[in-house]
C-alpha cells in the first residue's frame, strides 16, 4: 500500500470500514479493501455449465469478470432487479468477481471491539458458511462476509 504524507498508508486508513449491502432485506458488510467499484447492472453473458448462482460474466473496460447471484450464493431466490440492484466487483489475489445484490446502503466504520464470531445456532448452514463475523455500528447489526468463500466456486456448490 501506498506512504500518504502523515505516515500511514491506504491500507490504515481502509482498517476497520465495510462497504455494506442488502441480500433479501438482510444487512451484509465486506471490507472495503476488496472493493473495487460499484457498477449498475449491465449485460451479462451466461456462461453454459456453471453453478446456478454464477450469472455469468461481464466485460469490465477490457476485463472479463464472472457475476456471483448473492441471494442464489446464500442459498435462497434470485436477486430481483429494481433501480437499487447493483454490481459490487471485488479483488482478490489479482482475480476479480462480481457480487450482485439487491442494493448498497453506505460505508461503515466498525471497530474490532464491535465484531465477534457469528452465531452458531442458525438454521441456515449455507449462509453460515459465507459469515465470518457479526459487526454493530451504530446499533445496527451487519454480517461479514468471508470474501475468499465468496471466491470460493468448487464441484460440491460450496
Amino acid at each position: 500500500m501506498h506512504d500518504m504524507m502523515d505516515g500511514t498508508t491506504t491500507e490504515d486508513v481502509m482498517e476497520g470500514k465495510y462497504l455494506t449491502f442488502l441480500v433479501e432485506d438482510v444487512g451484509y458488510g465486506i471490507e472495503i479493501s476488496y472493493v473495487v467499484e460499484i457498477i449498475s447492472v449491465q449485460d451479462i453473458t451466461l456462461v453454459p455449465h456453471t453453478h446456478a448462482y454464477v450469472k455469468g460474466i461481464i466485460n469490465l473496460r477490457g476485463t472479463v469478470v464472472p457475476v456471483i447471484d448473492m441471494g442464489m450464493r446464500f442459498g435462497g431466490a434470485e436477486v430481483v432487479y429494481t433501480e437499487q440492484t447493483c454490481i459490487i466487483v471485488l479483488s482478490m489475489d489479482d482475480m476479480s468477481v462480481g457480487i450482485l445484490v439487491d442494493g448498497v446502503q453506505d460505508v461503515t466504520d466498525i471497530e474490532d471491539s464491535n465484531i465477534q464470531d457469528p452465531p452458531k445456532t442458525t438454521g441456515n448452514a449455507v449462509k453460515n458458511h459465507f459469515i465470518k463475523a457479526v459487526g454493530v455500528s451504530g446499533g445496527d447489526v451487519k454480517q461479514l462476509i468471508d470474501v475468499y468463500t465468496v471466491f470460493e466456486v468448487d464441484a460440491a456448490g460450496k
